[in-house]
């Protein structure tokens, strides 16, 4: 991950137009598969995903991967840029390119212009301070939905824009998931702390949290990741003195982790696993993120139909909102 992310090498793709010719479009319908159609529909929910991400997500080798997104690449459906690294090369980061906006822009009939994409501000991610934040964030969501099984896994992963565009005036999550294990279900709201802000920063948050509990009636969980035990351990001391004074605590359940608890863990571990600790059961010891639904039993879960064909009537803004995309893509085409 980038701690101290500098302003990134202009490594801007040419400009290219979101206005294709009848021609082009339908030549990119038999050339773009589902899967392609999905990475397309996750770079725009995500605004940035690097090619170890895709890889994880929806490919089965990395050189998959890497060959596969270099052809969406020469289709100019997606853009590409490598951060700049004092030592050593990163990733290609992908974002998506005009014609990709064009693509999902055709398939419900709307012009570009209403799903709030702006090729400048695709491409200005790469000079953006919020660049490791995000890909941090994107990178915590890749790791819980790696650990996809039968009888668990990732069911919803919506980003941060997706977040303030429904509830920005109450609180702004770095993301909501939905995460399903053996039949029980655990909606969370995850905060992803870098250690930039001050606790006080951090603790004030929670109130935007319990009024949007107040509001919808629906109580769910908040979950803080933060980069060290230590600085967990000092976050965990200011947000229990302020969760106790929130009008109605039990509608704000708080969990902290720390990234460095996966190192103790397995090469392979995520989220997922036994690395939280409820802030106000903190006797249990840490759970595993699935344990956590027992820990709150009085947790109520949105219905089903809010993760994807309600998002329209939700949302206050002026654009048009595409329905989340599901966090792995369809599996069932060739390589």
């Amino acid at each position: 991950m980038i701690n101290r992310p500098a302003r990134q090498t202009s490594l801007r793709p040419a400009r290219r137009s979101a206005t294709l010719p009848g021609s082009e479009h339908a030549a990119l319908a038999m050339r773009l598969t589902r899967r392609d159609r999905w990475i397309l529909r996750m770079l725009h929910e995500h605004r940035v995903l690097t090619t170890p991400q895709l890889a994880v997500l929806a490919f089965p080798t990395l050189k998959i991967a890497r060959r596969r997104l270099l052809l969406l690449h020469r289709a100019a459906v997606i853009d590409r840029f490598r951060p700049f690294r004092a030592a050593g090369s990163a990733p290609a980061h992908w974002v998506l390119a005009p014609a990709g906006a064009a693509v999902l822009a055709a398939e419900i009939g709307v012009d570009v212009r209403d799903l709030a994409y702006r090729s400048e501000r695709a491409v200005a991610i790469a000079h953006s301070l919020s660049l490791a934040h995000t890909v941090g964030v994107n990178d915590w969501f890749t790791r819980l939905a790696n650990r996809h099984h039968q009888d668990s896994g990732l069911t919803a992963w919506w980003s941060e824009t997706r977040c303030q565009r429904l509830w920005g005036d109450l609180t702004r999550p770095d993301g909501y998931g939905r995460y399903t294990h053996r039949g029980h279900t655990l909606d969370f709201f995850l905060e992803y702390d870098l250690g930039s802000e001050n606790t006080g920063q951090v603790t004030r948050k929670l109130h935007g949290y319990a009024e949007l509990a107040r509001t919808t009636g629906i109580t769910t969980p908040l979950l803080i990741w933060t980069p060290s035990a230590d600085r967990e351990t000092h976050l965990r001391h200011a947000l229990t003195i302020s969760h106790r004074n929130l009008p109605e605590p039990g509608a704000v359940p708080v969990a902290t982790a720390a990234a460095d608890l996966l190192h103790h863990v397995s090469p392979s571990a995520s989220p997922a696993d036994r690395v939280w600790l409820p802030l106000e059961s903190a006797a249990t010891g840490r759970l595993r993120l699935h344990q956590l639904a027992a820990a709150w039993p009085h947790l109520t879960v949105a219905p089903q139909q809010n993760t994807a064909t309600t998002t329209d009537s939700l949302d206050p803004g002026p654009h048009q909102l595409l329905p989340a995309p599901p966090p792995l893509p369809p599996r069932d085409e060739p390589l």
